[in-house]
């Protein structure tokens, strides 16, 4: 299994140079520190999955999309991901694993395929994001509760659930058994209300 670390640095940094922000600026539209957004630049750090969803939030892209390779994005994309070229990361905090599916066209819609360990629970808090973003979570196996905003849901094998990236979530595998769901995420330009 390859190191993320180098890629997840270089696209932070990459995307934050995009948006044209400092350090400082960043940390204070995601919440993180000056600090820890340098040690995940240089790659001395193993940011948790709460941590990435604040950055990617702030910088205005999908958590799944912080794992995209900055080094390829100069060839022409591939309309094929093969499995051995998929990004898979791991969260330090839950050691849940996380694998981008799709392929590194330029697309509004993106899979992940995720491994939830038993009895663990991951809470993003709501952050303002430049894009809407849909999201699908359907369980291949095992068992999940989310709870989006005030709602709760308890998916079981086979389940799909439909939501927008828009209200805090938590993510808890209540069981002794890992759980296996599949992501879909489309990002849309926000819409005139």
């Amino acid at each position: 299994m390859q190191d993320i670390t180098p890629r997840l640095a270089a696209r932070v940094r990459a995307l934050r140079d995009a948006a044209g922000l400092s350090l400082e600026a960043l940390a204070e539209r995601s919440g993180v520190s000056r600090s820890a957004i340098s040690l995940i630049e240089r790659g001395r750090s193993s940011p948790t999955a709460v941590v990435l969803d604040k950055l990617a939030a702030a910088l205005g892209v999908t958590l799944a999309s912080l794992f995209e390779d900055e080094a390829a994005r100069a060839e022409p994309p591939s309309p094929l991901a093969r499995v051995a070229q998929q990004p898979v990361w791991t969260d330090p905090a839950s050691g849940y694993v996380r694998r981008n599916v799709s392929p590194a066209l330029p697309s509004p819609i993106q899979l992940v395929d995720v491994r939830f360990p038993p009895g663990q629970r991951v809470a993003y808090d709501h952050s303002a994001r430049a894009s809407e973003v849909h999201q699908q979570v359907w369980m291949i196996d095992g068992t999940m509760e989310l709870t989006v905003g005030d709602t709760g849901w308890r998916l079981e094998r086979g389940d799909c659930l439909a939501m927008t990236l828009d209200a805090p979530i938590v993510w808890h595998n209540p069981t002794r058994q890992p759980a296996r769901y599949l992501v879909a995420l489309a990002t849309l330009p926000w819409r005139l209300r």
